[in-house]
C-alpha cells in the first residue's frame, strides 16, 4: 500500500503475516512509542447501565404505565373533576344551615339510565373516574465480538521496546471498545426515540418513531417525508428547542431532568460543537451565556459543562451523525472515519456532509442492560466472560496451526440489551449544518 513518503507503516490487515504485528528494528525506532487517539463521547457517561436479568431467556418485555388523569365520564372522556354541592341553598336569609342532600339521592351516586342494552350507569352522573393504560415493549440482547490479529509471542524476543508497543496495542483496544460503546448508545437512542424533528420552513414533529434511518424509506411514524434536497432547509434554532422544552415539561419529563435552575428543569442536548456555537450566538441570545452563573449538577459537571443555555446543557459530541443526499430522495449516513486494510483514517466527506442530527437526551428514555459474568452452576465452573468489552489474551493450541501454543490474539465481547422505558422523552433533531449558511428554522 502507498504511504506518505518519509514514513513507515507497520499496521497490517487482519490476514497479513502474524510476525509483523510488532516492530523489530530496535536501532531505527526511538524510545517513545506514540499512538493516535479516537474521540471520546458523552454517551458513555449519560446512558443508564444495569445488569441483564439471568434465567429469563434472551428476549424480555417491559411494562410501562402511561400517565393517568381523572375524567368526568366513565368512558374516560372529559378531563377534569365534577365538583358537586354537599348541601342545597339556604332556605331563607335567617337560616344558618342549608338543607342537606344526605336524605336524597346525591349527584355523584350511581344513576341508572336506559341504554341500548338495558339499564346502565349514566356516563354523566356527577362522579369522577380515573382509568389506567399501559403498554408492553419487548427487547432482546445483542452481542458483538472483536478480535485482534494473531500474534506470535516469539516476536517479543526481538521486538523493539516490547513493553511500550504492547501497552500501545492494549490502549488502542480499549479505545476501540469505548468508541464502539458510544456508537451503540447513540444508535440505540436514535432507534428508540419516539419523536423525530425535521428542521425546515414550518418545522415538523413526527411522533411514533424518531429513528432518522426511517427517512431512507420515506416515512417516519407513518407520515410521508420528502427526501433529498427538500428534506431540510434550515439550521437548528432556539425556537425549535423552546418548543421541545415545553413539550417535555407537559409530558412530565422534568422530574428526572439532569439539573434544575430557578425551579425549572434543565435537559441535555447532545450536539456537535458547530451546532452548539450556532445556538449560543443566535441573535440576541448571547446574553444568556454571558450572565448565566447557575451551578451545574454533579452528574453533568464531570463532562466539562460549566453552564446551561435556555433550559439545556450543551453536551458536545463531535462525532454526531451526519448525512448527505443519496439516490431516490434518500439520505445516506457519512461516517467520521474510514477503514481500509486495517488502517483508520479521517473521512473528509464527514466535514462536508449536508445534514446533521442532534439529540435531546433524557435518563429515562432507555436503559442498557449488560450480562453479568457467569462463573458456573450446579457444581460446574466456567471461565467468566466479561461482556463489557474487556479484551482477554487467548491462546488456542492446535495440532496443525498452533502446536507449540506460541500464537495468540486479543478477544473482546460486547453484549447488551436496550430496555425501552419512556421513549416519548427522546428527540432526534435533523437539520442542515450551520456551515451551509442556511437560516435557522422557525416554529
Amino acid at each position: 500500500m502507498s504511504r506518505t513518503p518519509g514514513t513507515t507503516d507497520f499496521s497490517t490487515a487482519k490476514n497479513a503475516s502474524i510476525n509483523t504485528i510488532l516492530a523489530e528494528e530496535a536501532n531505527r525506532i526511538g524510545s517513545d512509542v506514540h499512538k493516535q487517539m479516537l474521540h471520546t463521547s458523552p454517551w458513555i457517561d449519560l446512558i443508564k447501565k444495569s445488569a441483564f436479568p439471568e434465567g429469563m431467556g434472551y428476549q424480555l418485555t417491559t411494562l410501562i404505565y402511561d400517565r393517568s388523569l381523572p375524567t368526568k365520564k366513565a368512558d374516560g372522556a372529559g378531563p377534569g373533576l365534577n365538583w358537586n354541592d354537599v348541601a342545597t341553598a339556604q332556605t331563607d336569609a335567617n337560616s344558618l344551615l342549608g338543607v342537606s342532600n344526605l336524605g336524597q339521592p346525591l349527584k355523584g351516586a350511581a344513576e341508572m339510565v336506559q341504554g341500548a342494552n338495558g339499564p346502565e350507569v349514566s356516563s354523566d352522573d356527577g362522579r369522577n373516574y380515573i382509568n389506567f393504560s399501559k403498554k408492553l415493549r419487548s427487547y432482546k440482547i445483542n452481542r458483538a465480538v472483536i478480535e485482534s490479529p494473531r500474534i506470535n509471542i516469539d516476536d517479543l524476543r526481538y521486538a523493539a521496546h516490547r513493553q511500550e508497543q504492547l501497552r500501545a496495542v492494549i490502549d488502542n483496544l480499549s479505545e476501540a471498545t469505548r468508541h464502539s460503546w458510544a456508537e451503540r448508545y447513540r444508535d440505540e437512542f436514535d432507534r428508540l426515540s419516539d419523536v423525530l424533528v425535521v428542521c425546515k420552513a414550518g418545522t415538523q414533529f413526527f411522533t411514533g418513531n424518531g429513528d432518522v434511518t426511517t427517512l431512507t424509506s420515506g416515512t417516519a411514524g407513518g407520515d410521508t417525508i420528502s427526501g433529498g434536497a427538500q428534506l431540510t432547509a434550515s439550521n437548528i434554532s432556539n425556537a425549535v428547542l423552546d418548543k421541545i422544552y415545553f413539550q417535555l415539561i407537559r409530558k412530565g419529563a422534568g422530574r428526572e431532568a439532569y439539573g434544575r435552575e430557578n425551579g425549572r428543569p434543565v435537559f441535555g442536548l447532545v450536539c456537535s460543537s458547530e451546532a452548539s456555537y450556532s445556538l449560543m450566538t443566535e441573535g440576541e441570545f448571547r446574553d444568556d451565556v454571558r450572565y448565566n452563573n447557575s451551578a451545574v449538577s454533579d452528574l453533568i459537571k464531570p463532562l466539562g459543562i460549566e453552564r446551561s443555555f435556555r433550559g439545556f446543557y450543551h453536551l458536545v459530541d463531535d462525532l454526531a451523525p451526519r448525512y448527505t443526499d443519496g439516490s431516490g430522495g434518500a439520505i445516506v449516513k457519512v461516517d467520521p472515519y474510514t477503514v481500509a486494510d486495517g488502517i483508520t483514517t479521517v473521512n473528509g466527506s464527514y466535514d462536508s456532509a449536508k445534514y446533521e442530527v442532534a439529540f435531546v437526551i433524557h435518563p429515562e428514555v432507555y436503559e442498557c442492560q449488560i450480562p453479568q459474568p457467569f462463573t458456573g452452576t450446579a457444581g460446574l465452573t466456567f471461565d467468566p466472560v466479561n461482556y463489557s468489552g474487556d479484551f482477554k489474551w487467548t491462546n488456542i493450541q492446535s495440532e496443525h496451526a498452533n502446536p507449540d501454543g506460541t500464537i495468540g490474539f486479543f478477544r473482546g465481547i460486547l453484549a447488551c440489551a436496550s430496555k425501552p422505558i419512556k421513549t416519548e422523552f427522546g428527540y432526534a433533531i435533523l437539520f442542515k449544518r450551520p456551515a451551509t449558511g442556511v437560516a435557522a428554522a422557525t416554529v
